[in-house]
């Protein structure tokens, strides 16, 4: 079967003649199909440089026309304008137009006129679905660009969900942005309405349902005080909770990711935005969660995907707990049988209690560091996951850390920002207050939150001795 691709300017006459022409063929002939693409006139310079680059054909008058065989790959084969298809018409199949000037004029004005209304359908039926906007700031970073394709694909947040991306950066990384602009619209996501980059502050959030808050700072003790950084990060907060407050969505959702602080930036966006609601505000530790589950599973020589319910408590990319005491196996290949959704308790299966209680809890340094090397996969990843449950649900029973807004569970001092086990559903999240923790680590938690109230008031107190009067309603 020959296809014929037809395109050209839709108020132009030759496209008409063209294109009646086509329409004889494919209605006579049993093996000619045609493809037809109008352009509005505006658009049809543009178009027609690109579609002769990419392909690497000469031509520059309206209508461009070529064949392509439907079962071979590769690119058409040029074919040219009105008259070379007039010839191809005449010398295989034996047709030619007889179509006039007058009524070439006039299908050409038909033409346009249909164009314009189905370009204005289209736009009106868009404008009804609205996209959901999601802001991403620190865009520069690697976990922002390895995770548009998984934001953009529509199995985060459904797909029939049409989303908007806005980068935000300083001035310094405009180029970055530009470059990562251009690549998102190069592979033409069905679902990404728009990709955007914004360098201005003050547009900052406009609209937004989702932001991703990537901001690091890059730790050196040596260079300057634990206090110092606190202080960075409480500061580069102090901007954006009121730009969030007075630009996005009333319902918007906040996730802070990253390397550094990710409890301390979201604790403080919830400080100097009293109208963000606090159940909007989240931490993620699912990085912490896969490396644990991973480094699990290489010991007990099975899949990482079958390693469920690690819980990660605490200050996620600080002094962190990983609990054990509740995790399962699925699939693990032992003496005893069972369903492919039968679980088995994991300190159960790991004999070597001494690898748990020296190499693994030990390990939490080794952890950490190869989290902090990771150039953005593990957390973009992670990220997705958590926005999928969040819109669509995590998997029943299973159990996923977050850092939240602390309300007195498991005994934890109320008012940090703390990781516990949660569930997702119906938009939400529900703390798993029905879990059962030992003594032992009741303990590890009161120190964890005593850790986390420190970097709060030190927070607190270097942003009220460098600005008293703008945190006067904040409370320590």
């Amino acid at each position: 079967s020959v296809v014929a691709v037809f395109t050209g300017k839709a108020n132009c006459p030759y496209y008409a003649k063209a294109e009646l022409l086509a329409d004889y063929l494919q209605a006579n002939l049993p093996d000619f199909r045609v493809h037809k693409i109008t352009q509005h006139p505006d658009k049809w310079e543009q178009w027609l440089h690109e579609i002769c680059e990419m392909n690497g054909w000469e031509h520059s008058q309206s209508p461009i026309i070529w064949r392509e065989l439907l079962d071979r790959g590769g690119k058409g084969l040029l074919l040219g304008g009105v008259n070379d298809f007039l010839e191809y018409a005449q010398h295989y199949y034996g047709i030619t137009s007889m179509m006039l000037s007058e009524e070439m004029l006039d299908i050409a004005e038909e033409n346009l006129q249909v164009h314009i209304e189905i370009e204005k359908e289209e736009e009106e039926i868009k404008s009804h679905i609205k996209p959901l906007q999601i802001w991403i700031t620190s865009a520069s970073s690697p976990i922002c660009y390895q995770l548009i394709p998984l934001l953009a694909n529509g199995e985060v947040f459904g797909m029939t969900t049409e989303i908007s991306i806005h980068l935000l950066d300083t001035d310094q990384f405009k180029e970055v942005l530009c470059s990562i602009v251009m690549e998102a619209e190069d592979m033409a996501f069905p679902l990404l309405r728009s990709i955007s980059k914004h360098t201005e502050i003050d547009e900052a959030f406009i609209q937004a349902d989702v932001i991703i808050v990537l901001d690091e700072v890059l730790l050196n003790l040596e260079v300057q005080s634990l206090e110092n950084y606190i202080r960075e990060v409480s500061e580069i907060c102090q901007v954006y909770a009121p730009l969030i407050e007075k630009n996005a969505k009333s319902g918007v959702r906040v996730i802070s990711s990253g390397k550094t602080f990710v409890n301390l930036k979201a604790m403080m966006i919830m400080t100097y935005g009293p109208s963000i609601k606090p159940e909007n505000v989240i931490a993620v530790a699912t990085s912490w969660e896969s490396a644990a589950k991973a480094m699990l599973a290489r010991k007990l020589n099975m899949n990482a995907a079958g390693v469920k319910d690690v819980i990660v408590w605490g200050n996620i990319t600080g002094c962190n707990y990983i609990d054990l005491s509740h995790a399962k196996l699925y699939g693990y290949d032992s003496a005893i049988w069972g369903p492919a959704n039968f679980p088995r308790p994991l300190l159960n299966m790991i004999y070597d209690s001494e690898w748990i209680h020296s190499e693994f809890l030990s390990a939490q340094s080794s952890l950490s560091s190869r989290i902090s090397h990771c150039v953005g996969m593990l957390p973009a990843h992670a990220l997705a996951t958590v926005l999928r449950y969040w819109y669509h649900g995590s998997p029943p029973g299973e159990i996923v850390s977050v850092g939240i807004l602390t309300k007195g569970q498991f005994c934890i001092p109320e008012g940090i920002v703390f990781s516990m086990p949660v569930k997702f559903q119906n938009g939400n999240w529900e703390v798993m207050t029905e879990l059962e923790i030992n003594e032992t680590t009741q303990e590890v938690l009161g120190r964890l939150a005593h850790e986390l109230i420190q970097e709060k008031l030190v927070a607190l107190k270097e942003i009220k001795e460098l600005h008293p009067y703008a945190a006067d309603n904040i409370t320590i």
